[in-house]
């Protein structure tokens, strides 16, 4: 899903987002409910995952509701918080292993439009994928696209920064503790 967000463009630099766990949900601007299977996929009974994709300005959220407990991710620019984006965690919770990676990636100014259209174009025509742009801008976004994996409940976004040529990429994955 496509959509064009009703906002200002708040999140101005891609070094100002942090990166946080368990945080409650927060105002989103657009949002995206989906079920996906559960650990023990294929059983008939077999539980289902609840995952909420939350746009919240040029930042996200992922909320995620299991019979195995809930994790709540959050990329964005939060007052009062002066850590970095991560480049790597790894965390048990809620009854689920939780890897989280981050890369930020600087384009030229035509290969960050290509780069842009190339993933507003996988995000639009995914069934679990969610995308907001920006008024002013066509290249200034925030897309997410969730899935489920072999056990695993993956999530990869882009948060965009036309302005500094900067792309913000991450990737989280929820695997079944064994």
């Amino acid at each position: 899903m496509l959509t064009t967000l009703q906002t200002a463009y708040t999140d101005t630099r891609a070094g100002d987002l942090a990166w946080c766990l368990g945080k409650d949900e927060l105002p989103a601007l657009a949002v995206l409910d989906r079920e996906l299977p559960g650990a023990g996929a294929g059983v008939p009974a077999a539980p289902r995952v609840r995952v909420r994709l939350r746009l919240l300005g040029a930042s996200h959220q992922v909320i995620l509701d299991s019979p195995r407990g809930r994790c709540s991710e959050t990329v964005a620019c939060m007052p009062g918080s002066s850590a970095p984006l991560p480049f790597g965690v790894a965390r048990r919770i809620a009854g689920w292993d939780y890897e989280f990676a981050a890369r930020i990636e600087t384009l030229s100014r035509g290969s960050f439009a290509g780069r842009a259209q190339e993933l507003l174009a996988l995000v639009a025509d995914h069934p679990n994928g969610l995308a907001g742009t920006f008024p002013g801008d066509p290249h200034a976004f925030t897309a997410m696209l969730v899935q489920y994996r072999g056990g695993s409940v993956l999530w990869r976004t882009w948060h965009a920064y036309p302005q500094e040529g900067r792309l913000v990429a991450t990737r989280s994955t929820l695997s079944a503790q064994s």
